[in-house]
């Protein structure tokens, strides 16, 4: 896979088409979270200035998924046929 566009394309191929909200969010999660071998983000150079991490700031902004609720137990169901001795 070659960068950015490689990347693209197995989604593109993976899932027929992209939507432009996804689009969005992955060239957001491209800018900010993948570093270079300098160790700097696309973004970081871009604006000149140091980026919060993605995964810090998502806690902080998403609420976390409530608990599921339990199952119910289901009742066990008779035995129609019930093994006679012979």
């Amino acid at each position: 896979m070659e960068g950015r566009n490689g990347q693209l394309s197995l989604h593109h191929h993976g899932r027929h088409r992209l939507s432009d909200r996804k689009l969005a969010a992955l060239t957001a999660v491209h800018n900010i979270d993948i570093r270079c071998a300098d160790g700097t983000m696309a973004a970081e150079r871009f604006f000149g200035r140091a980026h919060p991490a993605l995964v810090e700031r998502l806690v902080l902004r998403v609420p976390l998924p409530t608990r599921p609720r339990r199952r119910r137990t289901r009742p066990t169901k008779p035995a129609y046929l019930t093994p006679v001795a012979a």
